[in-house]
């Protein structure tokens, strides 16, 4: 036999347990769209390449603890079909730094990533910008085949702060689906 009031509590704890998943569902879904729409596109701002030009972003200090900018574009073709995005070295040159500044250093061995279900690798740099100032670099290279898709963010936050909101955005449901198109997977 059951004690009194059993059952009412049992069915106010389900209750107050859905109720919290469906609220907390609905938090993150909110969170990641006010999080996607701190960034605004811009403009690429490099000259033409061998590849074509990506998607520009930037981000305000006020919604980012200070200013950054995020570039990212598919490099078709251009990645080792077996092996993908290997070591720290292909990050260093594929990942599009020389852009931005031929001055930049690595501060850190790289470490894994996984951006919109491609596996490849990142790395923070200090950049020496043509002004002489400095800044903080995340570079990122990700692979789905035989086919790359950088990013590199830029700025003068710390690179963990550059590194923890440029994967917050390129994780946004409008980013991934944009890289993924990009990558000829629609």
């Amino acid at each position: 036999m059951r004690p009194r009031g059993w059952t009412t509590t049992r069915q106010l704890l389900m209750g107050a347990t859905v109720t919290g998943v469906v609220l907390s569902g609905f938090a993150a879904y909110v969170g990641a769209s006010v999080r996607a729409e701190r960034w605004q596109e811009i403009a690429w701002p490099f000259p033409r390449d061998g590849w074509p030009p990506g998607r520009a972003y930037s981000c305000s200090a006020r919604f980012c603890g200070g200013e950054m900018e995020l570039y990212v574009r598919p490099k078709i073709g251009f990645c080792n079909c077996d092996s993908g995005v290997a070591d720290d070295e292909e990050v260093d040159r594929v990942a599009d730094l020389d852009l931005i500044s031929e001055r930049f250093r690595p501060l850190e061995p790289g470490r894994v990533v996984r951006i919109a279900d491609m596996p490849g690798r990142m790395r923070s740099y200090d950049l020496q910008m043509p002004d002489r100032s400095q800044r903080q670099a995340v570079g990122m290279a990700v692979s789905r085949r035989c086919d790359l898709m950088v990013a590199v963010v830029q700025g003068k936050a710390a690179a963990d702060a550059l590194q923890r909101m440029a994967l917050d955005f390129l994780s946004s449901s409008n980013t991934m689906r944009w890289m993924k198109s990009a990558m000829h997977d629609g």
